[in-house]
């Protein structure tokens, strides 16, 4: 029924072109192969240079960092030796002007007293003496470990410059805690990063200091430097690092891309040492190589196309003989084959071709008979038939069958393929290309759209046909039936299998159904699905003083609002009586109580009126959902029931939510 597609001519049709390329396409697999493992092991090389360069990078700059921190903190001991203990700010700005050349190393100096008060500063900044820095977190540090400290950054009030504070306790002999002193150092002027300056990893490396909490004091964009909005998570490397982590490896950068990364730690600062290198970046110089290796193999391929050319041509010289032959015994001038040449492989071809012709006048003699039978029972024959080649082309059809379908035995197969209906099309095709291929039946039911637009359903069973001589066979044979009647009678009977016939919901069975289908979707997937129970308030008094029949309009006037409420992916089950369930596939146990509260608001307002009475009914709903410790939905299904029987013990139109015991903290009381 499908015709199977022809591959388009090839440029390189002689044997001799295709053992060409066959040759070169070896080449071209060797070399890939070669250059592919050369680039596997290059790529390790390269990758264990540049980590240990960054390694030995990394370590240095710490080492150079961490001097230069020591030394500041030496200083500023030996500077709080000298000031002592004293607390008077003349006698303190006297002795910090005396050490002026501490200013090589700090852009000011402040002292403070045991409360956090700066008593003295300098250079001498307005606002700077007197204030209060108890609460600031390096002082903190300072009076709780009573040991040197170098502050989280800030931005300088002054120079509106990120910087630093490193700072040493003031102790009594006693080792009392007595105030601190205070260097202000410049992250960008400083000289404290200047070695991260001079660091040249290619053209996009480049190192980085940031503090263990993850605050940038040094990186090649400025915009990062103390920036709150920076998240050190995004590069997971560094995060491990944040928390006294040292060492190498491969990972994700901060703009995305993957990188060489190393990392050494500032003890003293507790300050985190980075560098970083994009991996392409690394690998530059290798891809040059490997770039220049395959240029050059290309060269000496089409170099060596010519010789090859040539060779084949002699080698396939008996094969030229063997084709001019057969051509001959195409046009009846020769009865077989007779090659001389001391060839094996030709000379069974050669054999072989003989037999096979032989063979073939045997069955062209019977395949005609055949055909002949086969035509006169297929026109007789008041069932759909068709006949069909190995190609996918149906080359016949009986009348019969061109009824069914409604079609002229002239019409292109092109034109009637596209009446069968869009959804059955692909996997139709796709089946008749496998019993093509395999030999197999073909059992397919599928939908036709006639030209009349008239739709039917159409069951089809094709099967090889077999010679008895010799297996061959001749094509495939189907049979087509029209079961559009049966399939209409068999979906008429599903649906009212489910359905309750007043309302037009799911009955119990549909509804259990559709239960059992959520709950194993809820173990496999862990998809959350709620379930709501309710029946109706008050519904007896419509029954006894209306009849029956104006309890049936109150039922299927709630089924409309009901449905109406839920959405549509939800279904809506009367399980018998007055007694409804709804379920809710993909639903959190919020989102059910909020549906919940609009349909017991939905349903209040509908009503039925007899003999000048009004008639309403509330509804009492009891809520849940699956849980992983449920072992079926009956266990669902008895736990809203419950809650819909708490609802009407609350005094009815309400809506009781009844968690998994699991989960329910009231649970714990029973």
């Amino acid at each position: 029924m499908f015709r199977k597609s022809v591959p388009s001519k090839s440029i390189l049709s002689s044997l001799k072109g295709r053992l060409l390329l066959g040759l070169l396409c070896a080449l071209l697999i060797l070399a890939g192969l070669v250059l592919g493992m050369a680039w596997q092991v290059g790529k390790t090389m390269v990758q264990e240079a540049n980590m240990a360069h960054m390694r030995y990078e990394a370590d240095l700059i710490a080492d150079e960092v961490t001097q230069q921190i020591d030394h500041r903190f030496q200083a500023l001991e030996r500077l709080s030796d000298i000031l002592g203990m004293s607390n008077d700010p003349e006698w303190l700005g006297y002795e910090l002007r005396k050490n002026d050349a501490l200013l090589a190393w700090f852009d000011a100096i402040v002292v403070s007293n045991s409360n956090g008060i700066i008593v003295s500063d300098w250079p001498a900044v307005a606002g700077r003496v007197g204030l209060d820095t108890a609460e600031f977190e390096y002082f903190r540090m300072l009076r709780g470990t009573r040991r040197p400290y170098v502050s989280e950054p800030f931005v300088g009030r002054a120079s509106e410059m990120p910087m630093v504070l490193v700072s040493v306790p003031r102790l009594d002999s006693d080792g009392r805690f007595s105030g601190m002193i205070g260097g202000v150092v410049s992250l960008n002027s400083s000289g404290l990063f200047k070695r991260l300056a001079t660091i040249r990893l290619g053209s996009e490396g480049y190192a980085a200091i940031s503090t263990a909490t993850g605050q940038i004091l040094y990186h090649p964009n400025r915009a990062l430097i103390n920036n709150d909005s920076f998240d050190a998570t995004a590069i997971p490397l560094l995060d491990l690092a944040l928390d006294g982590w040292q060492g190498d490896g491969v990972g994700m950068l901060l703009d995305g891309r993957v990188g060489l990364q190393s990392y050494a730690q500032v003890w003293s600062a507790n300050w985190v040492v980075g560098l970083y290198l994009p991996i392409k970046q690394a690998q530059l110089p290798l891809s040059g190589f490997i770039h220049k290796l395959w240029w050059i193999w290309c060269v000496a391929a089409v170099l060596m196309m010519p010789i090859l050319w040539w060779l084949l041509a002699r080698i396939l010289t008996p094969l030229n003989l063997l084709e001019t032959q057969i051509g001959e015994v195409g046009l009846g001038r020769r009865s077989g084959v007779d090659l001389a040449t001391n060839m094996q492989e030709l000379k069974q071809v050669a054999s072989t071709f003989n037999r096979v012709e032989n063979e073939r006048q045997l069955l062209v003699g019977h395949l005609q008979e055949r055909e002949a039978f086969l035509d006169s029972v297929l026109n007789a024959s008041p069932q759909g038939m068709f006949v069909a080649d190995f190609g996918g082309d149906i080359t016949y059809m009986n009348p019969a069958l061109l009824d069914i379908l409604g079609i002229e035995p002239d019409m292109p197969m092109e034109a009637w393929l596209e009446q069968i209906h869009i959804d059955d099309r692909s996997g139709a095709k796709d089946m008749w290309m496998h019993s093509l291929k395999t030999g197999n039946d073909y059992v397919r039911q599928l939908r036709f759209i006639r030209s009349d637009k008239e739709m039917l359903w159409l069951e089809i069973h094709a099967r090889v046909v077999m010679l008895s001589q010799g297996g061959n066979s001749l094509g495939l044979v189907g049979v087509v039936k029209d079961i559009t009647e049966r399939r209409e009678q068999e979906a008429l009977q599903r649906w009212e299998a489910e359905h309750d016939p007043l309302t037009g919901l799911l009955n119990r069975r549909g509804f259990d159904r559709r239960l059992e289908e959520a709950f194993a979707d809820f173990r496999k997937t862990s998809t959350p699905s709620a379930l709501l129970l309710f029946d109706l308030d008050h519904f007896k008094p419509i029954n006894d003083e209306g009849g029956h029949a104006l309890g049936d309009e109150m039922l299927r006037r709630i089924a409309q609002v009901v449905a109406w409420e839920v959405r549509r992916s939800d279904h809506v089950a009367r399980q018998g009586g007055d007694e409804f369930g709804v379920l809710l596939p993909s639903c959190t146990l919020g989102q059910a109580q909020r549906i919940a509260e609009s349909l017991r608001q939905a349903v209040s307002e509908v009503s039925v009126s007899h003999e000048g009475k009004e008639y309403t009914v509330t509804l009492s709903i009891g809520v849940t959902s699956f849980d992983e410790n449920d072992t079926n939905y009956n266990v669902a299904l008895s736990r809203a029931d419950a809650a819909s029987y708490e609802a009407k013990g609350h005094g009815r139109d309400s809506v009781v939510v009844k968690l998994p015991k699991a989960l329910d903290p009231m649970s714990l009381f029973e």
